[in-house]
């Protein structure tokens, strides 16, 4: 009847496992996204997508307001003839400013395909306003006293191109005569400066103040959860806010949050893109993330209203990031340019601390061998020898656990019946052997943190996207496809579900971790006994969604473990003896 009631509360907790570990799981370790990802929120290189918002309006106070455009929307290669352009042109960058309200509304990032295959083309972060799913930046001026330029007025360009080492000036002059110039810049990598001068040329003084906007259409594609966060974002006062999605905007009051700061930036992140406002970083500011008609705002407005006597000019610099979180680059501009936590547009999470270390070793294994796969390996051999005197004791304490299950046996048997003074008894035993039951749960603890923060660096950082490993294994950020690939070759037409696609780097990893078990000290509990056993066919259904990159690692981390606790065992001195006593006893019989 005993027997009958754990296997009965076996199955039950087996099932539990089955059902809910998913849900447990699914707030520490989301599934990988898709490997071959476009710019969320963004038109298509090849075409429109959908609606897009529209432009901005200024308003007297330092606010800048949204408005959805109104009027269809027209095909890309439509928009982008629609009106005149300052190409842009760098290593990185191609794209366009629509010199009709100065807008930064065309880039496309060359470095990176929109998907996995070669002939792919480049990832499209900004679209114009008048095409689908629009997204773009500007910048312009709020103020009293002074007509201003708006989204719809059209400047002059002093240059056709702007490259890293041709910047270029836009001008318009109202007919008070005073004058409006924006002085674009741009790197190498993905930063754009804007110096906005105002030249008063009327015979009244004028309030005049800088700011600027991003605008996007619609949400973005990447998953916001509580742990990876993909929506609106920034920096406000040395500390990242990363508290607001587009659904919290879409239900604030007046659909806006507002904020105060000296330093930082605005603006939204996806998973791998960033476009950010980032003002002078030494003076105070007010921003706004703003919500309306399926659009979305990020603005910064100086906090300082700025009084232009006639015949007297001001400006002031700000910056635009449009690009990839590279992470190199966003550091060089948080340590060169001293834009402050521009780094921290990657959510790394609790545990950063293991997490960019891990990135930097990888990097630098990359480097070295020149294959991401071959990286994963080589830090998961790092990490074992790192952690291997604790690994020593924990195969020390499971030596000394074999050693003396022989006599909690007999403790069993000799109280079976007195559930109370068995557990009084083998607590004594474990006291007198000096057995702790639990170190061996210290390694499985410690590993914990590794997973999640290598989960974080594989799913987040831009530089894993798309890396091969070897044969059917392309894309290490995505999971193992092989046995989509299978049934592709079958020719069957079937889509498997996530946590059925079990490929061979899923199947390895239950094997592996079911070697581990047999040579760990088996459980005195029956029930204990029987979840251990399912465990890692368990393990092998949760972990197919993910990362094949993680995936490696796990299985190359219980290769390890698997040869650690050989080489330990053979080694032990207490083994050695019980071996050699069984031997002795054997011969005697």
């Amino acid at each position: 009847m005993e027997d009958k009631r754990n296997i009965i509360i076996a199955m039950l907790l087996a099932g539990l496992i089955l059902f809910g570990w998913p849900f447990i799981t699914a707030p520490f370790f989301p599934p990988a996204p898709p490997a071959a990802k476009e710019a969320p929120a963004a038109a298509s290189a090849n075409g429109p997508v959908a609606d897009a918002t529209g432009g901005a309006e200024t308003a007297i106070g330092g606010d800048v307001t949204a408005a959805p455009a109104s009027g269809k929307r027209l095909p890309l290669a439509a928009a982008l003839k629609s009106s005149p352009r300052v190409i842009i042109e760098t290593p990185k960058l191609k794209g366009s400013i629509n010199l009709q309200g100065a807008k930064i509304d065309d880039l496309l990032l060359l470095a990176h395909r929109e998907k996995l295959p070669k002939d792919s083309p480049p990832v499209r972060l900004f679209a114009p306003q008048s095409a689908a799913k629009s997204y773009f930046a500007r910048f312009g001026w709020v103020g009293t006293g002074v007509v201003l330029p708006d989204a719809n007025t059209l400047w002059t360009a002093a240059g056709a191109k702007l490259t890293p080492k041709t910047p270029v000036t836009l001008s318009w002059t109202n007919p008070a005569g005073q004058k409006f110039e924006i002085i674009f810049s741009i790197d190498e990598n993905y930063l754009i400066t804007a110096k906005q001068n105002f030249t008063n040329g009327a015979k009244a003084a004028a309030q005049i103040t800088p700011f600027g906007l991003i605008s996007r259409d619609g949400k973005s594609a990447d998953i916001d959860s509580w742990n990876i966060h993909a929506g609106p974002m920034g920096v406000f006062n040395d500390a990242a806010n990363y508290d607001w999605d587009y659904d919290d905007l879409d239900e604030a009051p007046n659909k806006e949050a507002a904020f105060k700061s000296t330093g930082g930036w605005i603006g939204f992140t996806d998973i791998y893109w960033l476009a950010a406002m980032i003002p002078d970083q030494k003076s105070a500011f007010d921003a706004k993330l703003r919500a309306g008609g399926g659009s979305y705002q990020a603005q910064t407005v100086s906090a300082k209203q700025n009084l232009v006597a006639p015949g007297q000019s001001f400006s002031q610099i700000s910056r635009l990031f449009a690009g990839a979180k590279e992470v190199e680059v966003l550091d060089d501009y948080t340590k060169r340019l001293g834009i402050t936590q521009l780094d921290y547009s990657i959510d790394w999470g609790w545990f950063w601390f293991i997490a960019i270390p891990f990135f930097w070793i990888l990097h630098w294994l990359f480097g070295v061998f020149g294959n991401f796969g071959v990286a994963i390996i080589g830090l998961t051999i790092i990490v074992r020898l790192f952690m291997f005197p604790v690994a020593q004791r924990q195969f020390s304490s499971m030596a000394a656990m074999r050693v003396v299950q022989p006599k909690m046996k007999a403790l069993q048997e000799r109280y079976k019946d007195d559930k109370p003074k068995l557990q009084q008894e083998m607590m004594k035993l474990y006291k007198d052997e000096k057995v702790n039951p639990l170190a061996g749960c210290l390694p499985i603890l410690l590993q914990m943190p590794i997973l999640f923060a290598l989960y974080k660096l594989l799913v987040l950082t831009i530089e894993m996207r798309h890396q091969p490993f070897a044969l059917w294994i392309k894309d290490l950020s995505a999971p193992d496809p092989s046995a989509q690939i299978v049934f592709d070759l079958l020719g069957t037409g079937i889509m498997l579900p996530a946590f059925l696609a079990i490929g061979v780097l899923p199947i390895l990893l239950g094997v592996t971790m079911w070697l581990m078990q047999k040579l760990n000290p088996q459980p005195m509990d029956e029930i204990q006994k029987q979840v251990f056993a399912i465990m890692p066919w368990f393990l092998m259904f949760i972990m197919a969604p993910f990362a094949a990159g993680l995936q490696l690692y796990w299985v190359v981390s219980n290769c390890i473990s698997i040869l650690q606790q050989k080489w330990l065992y053979s080694r032990h001195p207490i083994l050695k003896q019980q071996a050699a006593k069984e031997a002795e006893e054997k011969a005697a019989t």
